[in-house]
This record gives C-alpha cells, sequence and structure tokens, in this order.
C-alpha cells in the first residue's frame, strides 16, 4: 500500500521529528551536531523555510519549521537528510542507513498550541535527564528565546515576539513559561500527534483543515474499534 501523503499546509507551522534507526545515536560529537545544524540552516534558506524552534538529541531531533510554499519543508528536510548521513557514514566509517524511516511530522495549530510545542522541544534534555535546566543544553533554540544569545538559525514565531515590547521583556515572559513545565496529559498529546502525524490544535482549527485537505486530521483512538450493540460485541 502506497504511504498516504504527509498533512504539508503552506503557512502552517509543523512540528518535525527524526530518530535514528533502532533509536542508535545520531551525533557522536560536536562536530556532527555542528554540521547537521550547517545542513539544516543552509537547507532551510534555499527552500524558504523558518526554524521557530529545535533541539538536537543524542538520537533525534525536534524542529518547529514553518513554510509559505506547499512541499518546501518536504525537500529541505530530505536534503538535509541525505547529506548528513553521507557525511556520517563517510566520517565514522559506517555504511547504510541512519534514520529510522521518514520523519515524522505534525501540524501545530497557531493560536494556542505553538508556544506549547516550543516548550516540549526546549524541555527534552531536561526530561532525559540530560541536564537539569533547559539552558544547559549547548544545542537547543531555548538559548535565543531566553535572551542569552543570538542564533543566526532562528526565526522567532509571531507568538515569542507578542511575549513583551522589547527582547528582555520577551525572555523574562517567556523563562516563567517555559519554567511552568509540560503537564503529563500535554506530553502525552503532543506525543499521540505526532506519532499518528494528525494535526494538533484546536476542535475548530483540525475542522477547517479536514475541509481544506478533505482527509482526516483527528486522532485515531487507539487500540480495536468499539462494537456496536447490533455488532455481536460482548
Amino acid at each position: 500500500m502506497p504511504r498516504q501523503a504527509r498533512i504539508e499546509v503552506p503557512g502552517i507551522p509543523m512540528h518535525v521529528t527524526q530518530r535514528g534507526v533502532n533509536r542508535c545515536a545520531i551525533f557522536l560529537d560536536d562536530e556532527d551536531r555542528h554540521h547537521y545544524r550547517r545542513l539544516l540552516r543552509e537547507a532551510c534558506t534555499k527552500h524558504d523555510v523558518l526554524v521557530h524552534a529545535y533541539v538536537l538529541m543524542d538520537n533525534h531531533v525536534h524542529l518547529l519549521l514553518h513554510a509559505a510554499q506547499a512541499g518546501a519543508i518536504s525537500r529541505a528536510m530530505r536534503g538535509i537528510g541525505q547529506a548528513y548521513v553521507q557525511a556520517f557514514n563517510q566520517r565514522h566509517g559506517r555504511i547504510g542507513t541512519l534514520w529510522q524511516g521518514r520523519y515524522k511530522s505534525s501540524l501545530v495549530d497557531s493560536d494556542a498550541y505553538t508556544l506549547r510545542v516550543i516548550r516540549y522541544i526546549e524541555l527534552n534534555p531536561v526530561r532525559a535527564a540530560m541536564v537539569d535546566l533547559p539552558e544547559a543544553h549547548r544545542w537547543s533554540s531555548v538559548h535565543m528565546h531566553l535572551g542569552l544569545r543570538p542564533d543566526a538559525l532562528m526565526t522567532p514565531h509571531a507568538l515569542y515576539l507578542s511575549l513583551g515590547d522589547t527582547p528582555a521583556a520577551r525572555a523574562h515572559t517567556y523563562q516563567a513559561w517555559l519554567m511552568s513545565g509540560t503537564d503529563d496529559e500535554e506530553l502525552t498529546r503532543i506525543r499521540a500527534h505526532m506519532r499518528q502525524e494528525k494535526a494538533l490544535g484546536h476542535p475548530r482549527f483540525q475542522a477547517i483543515l479536514e475541509k481544506t485537505l478533505n482527509r482526516p486530521v483527528e486522532l485515531k483512538p487507539r487500540g480495536r474499534p468499539a462494537l456496536s450493540k447490533g455488532d455481536g460485541g460482548n
């Protein structure tokens, strides 16, 4: 059966994640991370894709991307993936695939959910017990959002810019938001939408997308479908 086309709509942010095959490491040292980041910047510049958040973990990456043209994110990710695997294999004397299938993606409703996804991305190293504070992880957009250092890769999202009238005010407000954390319900919701590659957002947002795309964008219920009384269920 052919794979269903990826849900990609111009102007709507996309949460992207890509993992190493069998959860193996995709970065062995900082040189690998520097190279991936360079490829990300070059591909996003070439295809007019904006990066609103990112984190490079040991065996996967999380990105929040935005493009005004359909297919731009797919083209950028394909270019990054191919170029990085070739360089990684050559540098470390290995052959074969590095990625666990194609990358996963989930559209994100800008109105209420974009900042939640940015927080989810930037708290990944804390949840993984790699660091105690998100800013202690070098390879993350959190440093720009907290006003700690500029980041040429990043384009701040409009919702982040609305947090204050000055860079200092925005950083202060965002820090409070970041440190309020992500509760279990929100974690489950974001992960489930990514796993099924569905659109994360308000039901109104999902309904508009379904009508526009003529395909379901909401989560499927887990497990086997429930049987009605006339179906012979016990």
